[in-house]
């Protein structure tokens, strides 16, 4: 058996890039204290094996049932057992028990190939070029999977070996059923990120053609039983390899980056020309779904030493449980919204507030990487990504690094102002910083890169940051990511404050509600105005209120009561009263009811009342406020209630919450506006 070793940079290769000149004069981007880096001297920084971990036990889930309800992002750092460990010296162990729930809840299984046989073939540049090509051929069940890889490889520099880039490249896309092939990129690629970053750098290319495994499909879903991944695994797919498949795609292509890196490796043993890379020195990057391709690559492979993975939206850095809580449905890509030919079918069971049931999220994915490097980004251009999502999964990953004493090797990078996968100028730096640091081994580079639209920042970037047509319903610099996480190291997964910006909101409140199956729940609100103000119209543009139900057998569910969208009330001048009626157990103030299901016997300790607009303009374009009025100056008060009509139980008022407009200024725009239409 290969022998573990555990890598840490200590030489140069080069000069710095003269863009980490720029970076450095850019300090005030981000104030530095986020960091913690005590433990960079005594941590590896990439390891020789596809994962360190691979001899501990896989845990045994709960059924879906079962699983509990965790409305704030997962404790990273808990254990399957329930016991909760913070030290380095556990992680792989927690590591692989993420990637175990990763596999079994969202992607499938990403198989080893411990039964499979692999030759490389690597034939150098003809003189006079700077590209070669490498061959990986994968057997397995009588069946071949062919890689074919074009290298740069890097002239006048000497003679290695270097540092690669391995970028995620397609070779054909079948577009609703009609296959284009077309030839990948020639080499040297660096996907998307700058060439300029590269220049005169000692970095090689190696290009992964994703479609030589599983194919990309527009459309989902796409039969997948000829791909070579399925010839090779026919096991894992449930018939016929379509959006029900246990297995998705990207379950696929982590593990063909993964024989890449076979084949490189045991191209760098060949007897005659043998391939001049540094395997300790290998990044990954790619961006939209390929952005989430290269982070699945990285999370699921410590041979690779840093990952750059661009605006790869839902599944990638943003959290699938932040998407929905944040957003209104259709604005962004969530587990509702996505591609299940990407994903493994059974995670669509996670759908609407079942997505709380999920036992891991996509902090824990990037966590996934550590020790190793991780620079992810963002573009508030396209709202799809799910931005404000990526920047508290971001913020939760980045305190998981600076638990570790590593918070130098995770950066993100948020902007906007530019094109899908595209950069400006002042991005450069913070991607060069990564690679000086992490590939070139320049262990005194600054990698403290946390860029986010922050109207207070005066840093001249050459652009302002800002957001897509300002649609967002908050300010980046003032949304409390930490609300997310504030529970972690408790027994106790709840919000300490409410999300309440933009004119949306989702507030809580304890609620001792007894429910069996086949009783009726109720649920409704009330409206109050203050001050003197003129007569007035308020809104529920669209919302509802959840209870989280404990079963007494450990089964687990969230009933929703729907409540009725555009329901408008009109408001007196200075009336001060409840609307629709301040009685509580008034038929008015129970606009919504729904029945309950599952089992007897079952407690929802906690309701949530849930009022994030819809979409506005179609799929991907930002969502309007929960609540509209047309009295945009004085406060809008809302309480709600829910109970049980069949044994009375709940039936108390939340405490009353003021609707904060702000950052909605802006009277011309219905994106930024409660100004009734």
């Amino acid at each position: 058996m290969k022998s573990l070793r555990l890598y840490k940079f200590s030489r140069a290769r080069a000069p710095f890039s003269p863009l980490l000149l720029l970076f450095v004069s850019a300090a005030t981007l981000v104030a530095f204290a986020q960091e913690n880096t005590s433990g960079d001297s005594s941590t590896p920084l990439v390891y020789n094996v596809e994962n360190a971990g691979a001899s501990y036990s896989a845990p045994v889930f709960p059924s879906f049932a079962q699983l509990p309800i965790i409305r704030p992002l997962p404790d990273a750092f808990r254990f399957s057992d329930g016991t909760r460990d913070t030290s380095f010296s556990s992680w792989e162990r927690r590591r692989n028990e993420i990637m175990t729930a990763i596999e079994t809840y969202e992607i499938g299984p990403k198989p080893e190939c411990s039964d499979c046989t692999i030759t490389s073939t690597y034939t150098p540049p003809a003189t006079g070029s700077n590209t070669g090509s490498l061959t990986v051929i994968v057997t397995r069940n009588g069946k071949s999977l062919t890689l074919t890889s074009g290298i740069y490889i890097p002239q006048g520099m000497g003679n290695g070996p270097f540092p690669a880039v391995i970028p995620m490249e397609i070779a054909s896309i079948n577009f609703f059923g009609t296959v284009f092939n077309f030839p990948p990129p020639t080499p040297p690629d660096y996907g998307s990120l700058p060439p300029s970053v590269f220049q005169g750098l000692p970095i090689a290319t190696v290009g992964y053609v994703s479609t030589q495994v599983a194919e990309y499909a527009f459309a989902s879903p796409t039969d997948h039983t000829t791909d070579p991944f399925y010839q090779l695994y026919p096991e894992l797919c449930a018939g016929v390899c379509t959006g029900t498949s246990n297995s998705g795609i990207y379950a696929a292509w982590s593990w063909g980056v993964s024989r890449l890196i076979d084949g490189m490796e045991m191209a760098t043993h060949q007897v005659n020309n043998p391939l001049p890379i540094d395997m300790s020195h290998l990044a990954v990057t790619g961006c939209s779904f390929a952005g989430k391709m290269a982070l699945l690559a990285g999370a699921f492979d410590e041979r690779i030493a840093l990952t750059i993975a661009q605006e790869s939206g839902g599944g990638g850095a943003t959290s699938w449980r932040v998407s929905h809580d944040i957003e209104a449905q259709g604005t962004v890509e969530d587990v509702d919204n996505t591609n299940y030919d990407w994903w493994g079918g059974q995670m669509l069971q996670f759908a609407g507030p079942s997505v709380y049931k999920m036992p891991v999220d996509q902090h824990e994915l990037m966590a996934m990487i550590a020790p190793r490097a991780l620079l992810e980004t963002g573009n508030t251009e396209f709202y799809f990504l799910s931005n404000g999502s990526n920047y508290v999964a971001a913020r939760a990953t980045q305190r998981i690094f600076n638990t570790f004493g590593i918070g130098d090797r995770f950066g993100f990078y948020i902007d906007g102002n530019h094109n899908h996968c595209a950069t400006l100028p002042a991005e450069s730096p913070a991607i060069a910083s990564f690679v000086n640091k992490f590939m070139l081994g320049q262990a005194g580079v600054n990698t403290d890169v946390e860029v986010y639209p922050n109207p207070a920042d005066t840093t001249d970037y050459g652009y302002p940051i800002v957001v897509a047509n300002g649609g967002y319903s908050y300010f980046f610099p003032t949304m409390d990511f930490e609300r997310w996480t504030d529970w972690w190291g408790t027994n106790n997964p709840q919000f300490p404050t409410n999300w309440n910006t933009g004119g949306t909101f989702i507030v809580s409140m304890k609620n001792n509600l007894n429910i069996d199956s086949g009783d009726t729940a109720m649920a409704g609100y009330d409206l109050w105005l203050g001050g003197n103000h003129p007569a007035a119209a308020a809104t529920l543009v669209s919302g509802s209120v959840e209870a989280d139900v404990s079963c007494p057998d450990g089964r687990s569910y969230t009933l929703t009561v729907p409540l009725p969208a555009s329901q408008s009330y009109s408001i007196p001048a200075n009336n001060n009263n409840w609307f629709p009626s301040p009685i509580q157990k008034s038929p008015l103030v129970y606009q919504g009811s729904a029945t309950a299901s599952t089992c007897t016997g079952g407690v929802a300790k906690s309701s949530y009342f849930r009022a994030i607009g819809i979409s506005e303009n179609g799929v991907g374009n930002p969502g309007g406020p929960g609540f509209l009025t047309t009295d945009v100056t004085d406060s809008l008060n809302v309480r709600f209630h829910c109970s049980d009509s069949n044994n009375g139980s709940g039936g108390h008022w939340s405490p009353t919450v003021t609707v904060n407009w702000d950052p909605l200024t802006s009277a011309n725009n219905t994106n930024q506006n409660p100004v009734q239409p």
